[in-house]
């Protein structure tokens, strides 16, 4: 990989959640992350995303560092764990509640789907701004007694923070649409922040210079280019990269089995040769490149 002419020193990272087994895109990407460090001088770090405390499991956390070890990845510096980062998220969020950039919003699942007014995005069906709309008498009274997320006033935050642009390792230079993803969560009712004020905080503490991520978070990226004007962090380049489809022709996910590192390893695959293989873009049978 050739990084951006001018770019300063490198450091990538790799970012897994620990829900369920890593599978060969998971290596892929971190293989690709990890030599882009590599090649330039630089470093490669490891987040673990360890938020959802529903799904999250240590075993998951220790089974990562299993995986990666046997595809010979080595990481610079100590592992990152996103559930011993609270107060730097809780911090974050305050900044932008001083700002008077985000609300409450006490709307469930059920709540968002039944509104006819709801728009859609790049994703799907956005936030319709229900609780953006209540009184602040009513906001406070119910702050006391309801579980609630918080919501950006993403139309108000992008009128603060202006134009906004990145630079993508292969697209060149992407104007950031953050509106297009509507007043998006940036802390849950079941946790104390959400994967796009987490990930921005975290890749701007680690020192990241080089995000490598898959296509599928494209869209986000344009809501954590928003978050770094608004929190006074750096910017760093990006690469979204192609994704792998599974045998069913969709994007590869812990729900296919078979294709994990751990099922690969039990069947006596070769790591060496696997991780040569992926660097040529040849993959175990059934999986293929896809463009989205």
């Amino acid at each position: 990989m050739n990084v951006v002419s001018g770019a300063p020193h490198i450091v990538t990272r790799f970012a897994p959640s620990p829900t369920g087994k890593l599978h060969i895109g998971h290596a892929w990407s971190a293989l690709m992350a990890h030599d882009l460090a590599r090649e330039n001088g630089g470093q490669f770090r490891l987040r673990i995303e360890d938020i959802d405390g529903t799904r999250s499991r240590t075993a998951h956390a220790d089974a990562i560092l299993e995986d990666l070890r046997w595809i010979g990845l080595d990481w610079d510096g100590e592992v990152f764990f996103q559930s011993q980062r609270l107060p730097i998220y809780n911090a974050g969020l305050d900044r932008l509640k001083a700002a008077g950039l985000v609300y409450p919003c006490f709307c469930t699942r059920a709540d968002i789907a039944a509104s006819l007014s709801a728009p859609h995005g790049p994703e799907g069906s956005l936030y319709p701004g229900t609780c953006r709309q209540l009184a602040e008498a009513e906001r406070s009274a119910r702050l006391e007694k309801e579980a609630h997320a918080w919501r950006i006033d993403m139309a108000k935050a992008v009128t603060l923070a202006g134009a906004l642009t990145w630079n993508d390792m292969d697209a060149g230079t992407i104007t950031a649409d953050p509106l297009a993803a509507g007043d998006v969560i940036l802390a849950r009712k079941d946790a104390p922040t959400s994967y796009h004020l987490a990930a921005t905080l975290d890749d701007a503490d680690m020192g990241i210079t080089h995000v490598v991520r898959g296509q599928d978070l494209f869209a986000a990226t344009h809501v954590h280019r928003l978050l770094q004007a608004l929190l006074d962090l750096p910017t760093p380049f990006y690469r979204h990269h192609r994704l792998l489809l599974g045998p069913d022709g969709k994007r590869l996910a812990k729900r296919h089995g078979g294709l994990t590192l751990a099922d690969l390893r039990a069947g006596g695959v070769d790591p060496g040769q696997l991780v040569a293989d992926l660097r040529r873009g040849v993959f175990p049978v059934g999986i293929c490149v896809g463009n989205a």
